[in-house]
């Protein structure tokens, strides 16, 4: 992947494509970071996550492809291509891939 910063601004990008998998591991691509928030490709083998945390910011799950569990507070939420669910600030969450799962992760810092 590791376009300079900058480089993938103008072009067009398949969602599916911008993070490939890899067995027993979850893969990471950045596409937008600045002092506004983030935009992150991600790619979970089945069986990864996401160990339970917190982030200073809302955190907008969109998923690409695959289902994942999502738990928030507690409460497990299972979503699949096309859905999404934000992820509020100061409250713990975890991910887990329920099979092979894509997502685009986007954070907006206050």
């Amino acid at each position: 992947m590791g376009e300079e910063k900058g480089l993938m601004k103008g072009k067009v990008f398949e969602l599916t494509g911008l993070a490939d998998y890899q067995e027993g591991a979850v893969v990471s691509r950045t596409v937008v970071d600045s002092k506004a928030g983030t935009v992150t490709a991600f790619a979970f083998a089945a069986g990864q996550g996401l160990s339970e945390h917190t982030a200073p910011y809302d955190a907008l799950v969109l998923v690409v492809e695959g289902r994942v569990e999502v738990v928030i507070d507690g409460v497990p939420l299972e979503l699949g291509a096309g859905q999404m669910v934000v992820m509020p600030a100061q409250r713990p969450h975890a991910l887990r891939a329920l099979e092979p799962f894509k997502m685009i992760l986007v954070m907006i810092r206050e």
